[in-house]
Formats: C-alpha cells, sequence, structure tokens
C-alpha cells in the first residue's frame, strides 16, 4: 500500500478538524510537560553527571505508575507513530548526523556496515528463531518483534554518549551503526509487517523469491535513501555557498532535515532515516566546510542543538508517560525473557563481526570497545514509534496476533536499556579503563577557548578605537593587560603539548586536514573564476588529494622529514630553468 504525503497527512488533519483544540488548550496541555522537564533538568543540575534524558524517562514512567494506581494524572496527549517519525524523528537524526565527522565516519565504514546491515540481519534472524520456543510466537510474529526491537536507536545513542563525552572512535562506532542500521530495520519491518497482514505464512518469506524479495528491497531502499539524501543535500548546500545570511541559512537547514526524510518516505518510497543522516552528513561537513561564514556556522549548528534538545526533552517524557504499565506488569514474564535474549542476539553478531573487522583493518577495535558496543546498543524512540504503527486487525478483518504483548515487550525491553543500560553505561566505561577524556585533552580545550575570547576581545578593543568608542588610553591599557594573557596562553598551549606528544600529533593531524580543505576550495574558486585553466586546477588538485590521503592514514605532510612531495609548481618553475629546486621526493606518480 502506497503511503503517499496526502495518505498520511490527511487523516491527521481530519482528526485535529473533529476535535478542533484551541491554541489556549494547547498550550495548557503542553504546560505540565514543560514543567516536568524543567523539574527534572534542575534535579539533573543538582545532582551532577546524571544523563538528563534517563532522568525524564523515569520521571515519565513515575507519574505513568501514579497515574494508573490513582488515576490522578492524565495526558492530554500520546506519542504515534506519525508523530516520532514525522515530527520528532528527522530533527534528531540530522543533528546528530551533522555533528558527526564524516572521517571518522569514513575510517570506521567497514565495521559500522557490518554491523548495522549484516549484524541486524543475523540478529533478527537469530532472536526471531529464539522467540517461537521462549515466546510462543510463531515464527513470523517472532521475526517481526526482532526487526523491532534489534535496531539500535540513534536518538538515545546519541544523547547519552554526548553526554558522557565518549572517546571519539567509540562514539563513531557506536553512532554510526545506530544511525545506520534504522533504515535496513525499517525496511525489514515493513516486509515482515506486510506478511502477517496478510496472514502469510513463514514459507512465504523462507522461499527463493521470498528471501530474493527481501534482500532486493533492502538493497534498493537504501541506495534510494542514500541518493535522495545526496541529491538534497547538494541542492542546498549549493544555495547556502553563494548565500551569506545565516538566518535563511538555518531556515534552509531545517528544511532540509525534514524535507529529505518526507521526500523519500512518503513521495520515492525509499529510506528516510537514511536520506536525513546522508543530508545531514554532507551539510555537516562539506556545508559548513566550504559553504557556511563563521557566524552561519555558529547560529545553524546552535539551532539544530536547541532543537534537539526540545525534541529529546519532549519525546523521552512522554515514553515514560505513555507507557502502558499494565500491560507490561501483566506480560512481566514475556519481558524477562526477552532482555538477556536481545543481549544475546546482539553479543552474537557484535564480537564476531568485530574479530573479523580486526583481522583485514587498523587500528583494531579494542574488547573493551566491544563490550560498550554491546552494552551501549540502546534501544528506545524508534521501536516504540514502529510497534505504535501496529495496526489493530489484518487485512482478513481479524485482530492483529499478539498485539498486545508486542507492545508490552517493546515498552518493557527499551525502558530496561534507556533505565539500566544508560544509568550503567558511565560505570562500565570507568570499570572498562575507557577514558573519556585525558586530562590534558580537557586543559587543551579550556586553553585554546580562552585564547579565542582574548583574541576576540582584541579584535573588539581595535574596531572600537577605531571608531572613537575608546579612548586611546583606556585602549592601550586593556592591550596590555589582554596581549600579556595571550602570551601566556601561547606559552601554556606550546608546554601543555611538548609534554603530552599524542595530543600534539593528533591536533597536527587535524589542523592539517582543516588547512588542506581550505587549500583545496582555493584552487576550486581559482577555476571557477577562470583564474587558472580545468588542466592546471585538477593537478593541483591531485597534490592536495595526495596530502589528504597521507594526513587521512595518520601521517603528516608538515613535520620535518616527512614532507615527501615534490610540489608541482617547484617542478614545474626548475624545468623551465628558475633557480628553484625541487624539495622532497615526489609522489605524484605513485
Amino acid at each position: 500500500m502506497e503511503l503517499g504525503f496526502a495518505s498520511v497527512v490527511a487523516p491527521l488533519l481530519l482528526q485535529a478538524g473533529e476535535q478542533a483544540p484551541t491554541i489556549e488548550e494547547i498550550l495548557i496541555d503542553l504546560l505540565p510537560i514543560a514543567l516536568i522537564a524543567a523539574a527534572v533538568g534542575v534535579f539533573v543540575a543538582k545532582v551532577g553527571r546524571f544523563p538528563y534524558t534517563v532522568a525524564l524517562l523515569m520521571a515519565g514512567i513515575g507519574l505513568s505508575i501514579v497515574r494508573y494506581a490513582t488515576d490522578a494524572f492524565h495526558v492530554p496527549f500520546g506519542l504515534s507513530h506519525d508523530l516520532i517519525l514525522l515530527v520528532l524523528l528527522p530533527p534528531l537524526l540530522f543533528e546528530g548526523a551533522a555533528t558527526t565527522d564524516f572521517e571518522r565516519l569514513r575510517r570506521n565504514l567497514g565495521p559500522v556496515l557490518a554491523l548495522a546491515v549484516v549484524g541486524l540481519l543475523v540478529s533478527v534472524a537469530l532472536l526471531g528463531a529464539a522467540g517461537v520456543y521462549a515466546f510462543g510466537f510463531p515464527l513470523l510474529v517472532s521475526l517481526l518483534f526482532a526487526a523491532m526491537i534489534l535496531p539500535t536507536d540513534p536518538v538515545s545513542v546519541l544523547a547519552l554518549f554526548k553526554e558522557l563525552g565518549a572517546p571519539d572512535r567509540l562514539a563513531v562506532l557506536v553512532e554510526g551503526e545506530s544511525l545506520v542500521n534504522d533504515g535496513v530495520g525499517v525496511v525489514l519491518f515493513s516486509a515482515l509487517l506486510a506478511l502477517v497482514a496478510s496472514d502469510s505464512s513463514a514459507e512465504d518469506l523462507f522461499t527463493p523469491s521470498g528471501m530474493g524479495g527481501l534482500l532486493v528491497d533492502v538493497v534498493l531502499v537504501s541506495i534510494g535513501g542514500l541518493v535522495v539524501g545526496l541529491v538534497l543535500g547538494y541542492a542546498v548546500y549549493s544555495v547556502m555557498y553563494n548565500l551569506d545570511d545565516h538566518m535563511t541559512e538555518i531556515v534552509l537547514t531545517l528544511i532540509l532535515a525534514y524535507g529529505s526524510f518526507l521526500v523519500a518516505e512518503h513521495y520515492l518510497h525509499v529510506s528516510g532515516v537514511i536520506a536525513t543522516v546522508v543530508a545531514g552528513l554532507f551539510i555537516g561537513n562539506r556545508g559548513a566546510e566550504y559553504a557556511m561564514s563563521p557566524r552561519t556556522k555558529i547560529s545553524v549548528f546552535n539551532s539544530l542543538e536547541t532543537l534537539a534538545f526540545l525534541v529529546n526533552t519532549f519525546i523521552f517524557l512522554m515514553i515514560g508517560l505513555t507507557t502502558p504499565i499494565n500491560q507490561v506488569v501483566q506480560h512481566g514474564w514475556l519481558i524477562l525473557v526477552a532482555i538477556p535474549l536481545v543481549l544475546l542476539a546482539r553479543a552474537a553478531v557484535v564480537y564476531p563481526i568485530t574479530a573479523i573487522a580486526n583481522r583485514v583493518q587498523e587500528p583494531t577495535i579494542s574488547r573493551s570497545y566491544q563490550h560498550v558496543m554491546l552494552w551501549g546498543g540502546l534501544h528506545g524512540s524508534i521501536p516504540i514509534a514502529l510497534v505504535l504503527g501496529l495496526p489493530a486487525t489484518v487485512e482478513s478483518g481479524g485482530p492483529f496476533p499478539f498485539r498486545e504483548e508486542l507492545r508490552a515487550m517493546v515498552f518493557g525491553v527499551a525502558a530496561f536499556s534507556l533505565v539500566v543500560q544508560g544509568l550503567s553505561m558511565e560505570r562500565l566505561l570507568d570499570g572498562l579503563g575507557v577514558i573519556t577524556r585525558s586530562d590534558a585533552e580537557e586543559l587543551y580545550e579550556l586553553l585554546v577557548g580562552r585564547r579565542r575570547a582574548v583574541n576576540a576581545a582584541l579584535d573588539a578593543a581595535e574596531r572600537l578605537k577605531r571608531n572613537g568608542d575608546l579612548p586611546r588610553e583606556v585602549y592601550q591599557d586593556f592591550t596590555n593587560e589582554y596581549e600579556r594573557e595571550q602570551q601566556e596562553l601561547q606559552e601554556t598551549i606550546a608546554s601543555l603539548l611538548s609534554k603530552n606528544p599524542e595530543l600534539r600529533r593528533e591536533r597536527l593531524l587535524v589542523g592539517e586536514r582543516q588547512v588542506l580543505q581550505q587549500e583545496k576550495s582555493a584552487v576550486l574558486d581559482a577555476v571557477r573564476s577562470g583564474v587558472i585553466t580545468d588542466d592546471v586546477g585538477d593537478r593541483l588538485m591531485d597534490e592536495v588529494d595526495l596530502k589528504l590521503d597521507q594526513v587521512h592514514s595518520g601521517e603528516s605532510t608538515v613535520e620535518t622529514g616527512e614532507e615527501g612531495f615534490a610540489e608541482f609548481w617547484r617542478t614545474r618553475a626548475h624545468e623551465f630553468g628558475l633557480d628553484v629546486e625541487p624539495e622532497g621526493e615526489t609522489r605524484l606518480g605513485d
């Protein structure tokens, strides 16, 4: 059944027209939610390092228990499948992808894709087969539950890892898998839901045509989402490239976040999750590098972060508030059986796949990281969105099989995942010796942040003096103080880097990559404006790409004795008879 935009929005508008809530009623309904969120925020601020999203979920579950026991607290509205997927999910996916470093993701793309695609398919099959005996479900219903619950939830993972400050590589591995595997999970869920709703048997799936059709659907829908994200991301990037208006660019970014999901999911029927993630990666990396001024970059990312915070606040609190406590209690034994089976199914793919990945690429994924990847595979908003989308009846008119049990199990496993696994994540990181951030890195960030503030203050003082708003005598006193601090900061940073060679090398490679990207941008601008011809531009671009490849592999091109490049201009000038000697050993012919 095709789901066009009209078919999704029309029922919502019809329902809104029938209920006709006023703006005043909507605000009154939202006010208790906002007050609860504010109270949780105050609690977290007082307690200290406590995951805000987990605290919201626990507060919601607590109120849900009170409501069930006393009938004293009523939620004016609840979560729905469309509300999560159409309204809440796109900005969270987009913000998570936009703040992901593409270069780090690219270096870990092998294990990320293996876990997100192969690992998910295998784990769904394992849990589905085990569920037939453990839950007493038919095979298709058991597979449907596995497809709903096993994809790790990027909303939950991103929120938690940001709060804990997980190491960059570990965060990329877990977050990257979470961002990718939901597209595959939704495709599997849709295919299995169609089979269950049509009263098909498991034999219909386990035929060459059934399995082939499922795999083709996964590939086509995933590639389709990738293409949509790239096309729409590039379209918005092209507009932003020739624009310097931070307010308009914020609007364009939000349009892209929602538009990529809607175009992919409801017009082209491909993966909206993957489209939104790809668009976010494109704008957050290439767009931020080439199409945004410093002011625009700050405005766009601050806006995305604020929107993601508000949406996270609402969605985690509402998950708790709408948890069907009576059903969870009634089917508690199923939940208690499902929790260890879900963890075992994930463990059965995490350890073997990372072991294989360690054989074919460097650096390897340590055993401690593997433990965190297992325990950090949280399940939250997306499984709940999928289970809320289960129809009440099948196509023949009969009740949907085990709908209440599935709903209770998904909510129960999600609650355990977010509360128990989420709350224990920091202790696990500490117990495994996984350092979230070293003291040297924290001090470096403090020093660099203060240096930026001092530089900005000096620039502002210079402008005020130039405009006549700051007397010369006051200006001199001001600059003497700040220039002294600036010099002390420079010396302290230099001393810190000399005593921490690993930190120095990491910052060198990061800075070198950024500088080379600017070189590449300057060459493109020169070709575009006709300053140099295409063939010369291509040769210069090849040279920059060679240096970038070396930096991506962890080797510097600027450290003494490691350049290894005879730059194109040096070689040509020497051949022309000018007194310029080529330096280093050429690699342009490699």
